[in-house]
């Protein structure tokens, strides 16, 4: 099984840090969040990965060539040329994902210690075609899912815009944790083009496919997203 980190973002809610430095490197306890999502990965086994590369790209490339890619077998998603976003980045990095296996992907600036085994074994069972975290935690933006966790539509709390792909009353918020199960057939799937966030190809395909929500409440997760995330990174994570 193979894994992608997404780290071709611009950090902008991470300045200084972004100013000279991508994300992707920002240490935590002396450790950069792109290395501890490669132990992350290989924890379960996953030992293949892409890396997508925008925002000082050769700062990544250079580290994961340092360091023999942390025991990993790392292979680069070049976005130098434009900043794709998670469903154009994902959609540039097919040919190096594309098996008859599942894969995995997660956020960059995502930590968390969720069981990927259960999240599979979750994803197998409901036969789904993209499974994703969830919790309760509280945020502005939510997905939107019935009373079996399947996905029917995201909502932003703060703007009061709601995009509803099957409209049920009821609809619970949950949180997204941005760790991410694909059946490999979503590549077919995929309307979207160019720059695009997964987002659209999650609302887009929850119309007619299964895309359900497994709730890890209780589970460490930061989203390391702001300078000050850091601390609160570095209290769970040693």
């Amino acid at each position: 099984m193979k894994g992608m980190i997404f780290s071709a973002g611009l950090g902008t809610r991470f300045k200084p840090w972004t100013d000279k430095h991508p994300k992707a490197l920002a240490p935590v306890n002396g450790k950069s969040l792109l290395q501890r999502n490669i132990e992350y990965f290989q924890r379960f086994g996953i030992n293949e990965v892409v890396v997508n590369v925008h925002h000082f790209a050769d700062q990544i490339i250079d580290a994961v060539e340092a360091n023999n890619g942390w025991g990993s077998k790392v292979l680069i998603s070049d976005e130098k040329d434009e900043v794709l976003e998670t469903g154009g980045g994902l959609l540039k990095a097919r040919p190096l994902l594309e098996s008859d296996e599942p894969f995995v992907t997660i956020n960059a600036d995502i930590l968390t210690d969720l069981d990927l085994n259960q999240l599979l074994a979750f994803h197998h069972k409901e036969e789904a075609l993209i499974s994703f975290g969830v919790t309760g935690r509280k945020t502005s933006r939510y997905f939107l899912f019935d009373e079996d966790k399947k996905l029917c539509g995201w909502t932003n709390t703060k703007s009061g815009e709601r995009r509803i792909s099957i409209d049920k009353p009821g609809l619970e918020e949950w949180a997204y944790s941005c760790v991410v199960v694909f059946e490999p057939q979503v590549f077919s799937l995929i309307r979207q083009r160019g720059k695009f966030s997964l987002v659209d190809t999650y609302l887009d395909l929850a119309k007619e496919h299964k895309i359900m929500g497994f709730d890890h409440s209780g589970d460490k997760l930061v989203d390391v997203g702001k300078p000050d995330s850091i601390a609160i990174a570095e209290e769970l994570f040693s």
